[in-house]
């Protein structure tokens, strides 16, 4: 995508920037929970003529997992 770690353009709730054709871009919504966990997922972006296209494969499906706690540490099943 770039050179450096995080480059323009940036979407946030406050970016003014106009989205040009052409402009790759990563989309990060994450979820943290202090001292406990976090998870970010990433999407890459390419803005085309047409629209976006995603050029990442990350699944769309949800997974509702049962988390366990047998004394010993908290554990969850296989999936």
């Amino acid at each position: 995508m770039g050179i450096d770690g995080h480059e323009p353009p940036y979407i946030t709730a406050t970016s003014e920037t106009a989205l040009e054709e052409g402009m790759v871009f990563s989309i990060e919504p994450g979820i943290y929970l202090p001292c406990r966990f976090g998870i970010r997922l990433e999407d890459i972006v390419i803005l085309r003529e047409d629209g976006p296209e995603i050029l990442s494969a990350l699944p769309r499906t949800v997974h509702i997992v049962q988390v366990l706690n047998d004394g010993a540490g908290i554990t969850a099943p296989d999936f």
